[in-house]
């Protein structure tokens, strides 16, 4: 526990987590450590968005599975509507799909539940100053998928016309994936799936999904 008298700049913290005990422990655990203030503790992704928007903290603490949004959602959502917040997950779930959806997001730190609180501290005000923060699981994880990852021409270069979300879209959708597996692996909605593929269409002046995926592998988007 650092120094009770050690003066240090208040940072605004804002939580979000589904289970309302874990909530609780976190509004202890800031109130222990001087230069914290809880701004904020919600059980939805929708308020986690509208209070990020109105008292704009410095950090916004997420967990992944939330009710009506998800934390990806949460995370694309402040970053659009409410950017300079630092976001920091803290959830239960590591596997690599939900880790790199949410640093896709925008998250800049990503710690499990088993932190200690020292550590979950730490992180967030290294997220606060900028910095960008891994669970030791975490860093390995990552380490290891870049190094995995053969070398390739950047997607980014294809069909510039689209966005980097709706490049992945269709990657997904060339692919041969629904909109409701594509909705789940990317932490979306399905409306806002079926909102980006119509946008896709309209930017390829294509017809229907069938048209795109030909575009998408002509580009040399999804699997070889």
């Amino acid at each position: 526990m650092p120094d009770q008298e050690t003066a240090e700049p208040s940072l605004g913290v804002l939580v979000a987590d589904d289970h309302p005990i874990f909530l609780a422990g976190m509004r202890q655990l800031l109130d222990a450590y001087p230069g914290l203030t809880c701004v904020g503790a919600v059980t939805s992704g929708v308020e986690a968005v509208r209070l990020a928007v109105q008292r704009r903290p410095d950090v916004a603490v997420l967990d992944l599975d939330m009710p009506d949004l998800s934390g990806v959602e949460v995370v694309r959502a402040i970053g659009e509507q409410a950017p300079g917040i630092g976001v920091l997950m803290l959830t239960m779930l590591g596997d690599d799909e939900s880790v790199f959806a949410a640093l896709r997001a925008g998250a800049r730190g990503y710690l499990l539940k088993g932190a200690t609180p020292d550590e979950v501290v730490a992180a967030i005000r290294s997220v606060a100053s900028g910095g960008a923060v891994f669970g030791p699981s975490i860093a390995a994880r990552i380490v290891e998928y870049f190094a995995a990852r053969p070398a390739a021409a950047a997607p980014a270069l294809a069909l510039p016309e689209l966005t980097e979300r709706e490049r992945e879209i269709l990657a997904h959708l060339a692919d041969g994936e629904s909109n409701a597996a594509i909705a789940a692996r990317l932490y979306l909605s399905p409306k806002t799936v079926r909102n980006h593929l119509s946008n896709i269409f309209t930017k390829l002046h294509v017809a229907d999904r069938h048209a795109a995926a030909r575009r998408a592998r002509e580009a040399g988007l999804g699997r070889p």
